[in-house]
C-alpha cells in the first residue's frame, strides 16, 4: 500500500522489515539453558561456543548473523579473560608460576 507521506512510508517499511527479519531468525527447540551451565566463566563461555555454532547454521539475513556474532564474540573475549584470571589467581594462591 502506498503511502504519500513519506515519513508514514519509511516507518511501514522498518516495520515491515523487522517482521521479516523475525520470521528469518527462529529459536532452535529443544535447546535450553541450565542455570549451573553459566555460574563459571569457562561454563559462560562453553555455553557461547554452542550458541555461535547455532547462529552460524541459521537461515538467517547475514547482516543479523554478522551483528549477533560480533556482540557474542566479545562477551566471549570478557569470558576468556577471565577465565585466564581465574587460573592465574588460583596459581598464585597455590604459590605455582605459571608461564605464558
Amino acid at each position: 500500500m502506498p503511502y504519500k507521506d513519506p515519513e508514514r512510508q519509511a516507518e511501514y517499511q522498518r516495520e515491515w522489515q523487522r517482521e521479516k527479519r523475525a520470521a528469518q531468525v527462529k529459536p532452535s527447540p529443544g535447546r535450553t539453558l541450565n542455570p549451573e551451565e553459566i555460574k563459571t566463566a569457562q561454563g559462560l563461555l562453553n555455553t557461547l561456543t554452542e550458541t555461535l555454532a547455532e547462529i552460524v547454521g541459521t537461515e538467517a539475513d547475514p547482516f543479523i548473523k554478522a551483528r549477533c556474532i560480533g556482540y557474542l564474540i566479545s562477551i566471549g573475549l570478557k569470558a576468556v579473560e577471565i577465565v585466564e584470571l581465574e587460573a592465574r589467581i588460583s596459581a598464585l594462591e597455590e604459590g605455582r608460576v605459571l608461564k605464558h
